[in-house]
């Protein structure tokens, strides 16, 4: 495994450095974790956006002059890939993207602050 320089080695207090760098290298790997596993994210967004793009013009390239492409049979890699998709979103994202812990802590300080301004 890599060593990673966070901070460097103080040998004054060793066994409290020790500590603070075992923190530090352990809050470095899981922030690494989570980003390798956003950058998962985004790179299978990415080839899905053009593995569909390519699928479905290949379709509309060999469609007939009576045929329309706005059929199931059609977008069906696309609609099944996709519910894998929201998956892999919601297990990268979590299921709190939109009303997560932030934004319930940011509305309640805004109410918090509106109750104030009103009592004062």
């Amino acid at each position: 495994m890599e060593n990673y320089n966070i901070e460097k080695y103080n040998e004054e207090n060793e066994d409290a450095d020790f500590q603070s760098k075992f923190e530090l290298e352990d809050a470095y790997l899981r922030a690494k974790k989570r980003v390798d596993k956003i950058k998962g994210f985004y790179w299978h967004l990415f080839w899905y956006v053009v593995v569909n793009i390519f699928l479905l013009s290949m379709i509309y390239a060999r469609l007939g002059k009576s045929e329309t492409i706005w059929q199931y049979r059609h977008f069906s890699t696309a609609f099944f890939w996709g519910i894998g998709l929201l998956f892999h979103f919601l297990g990268t994202f979590g299921t709190n993207v939109l009303f997560g812990k932030e934004w319930e802590k940011k509305q309640i300080e805004k109410y918090m602050d509106k109750d104030k301004r009103r009592w004062e």
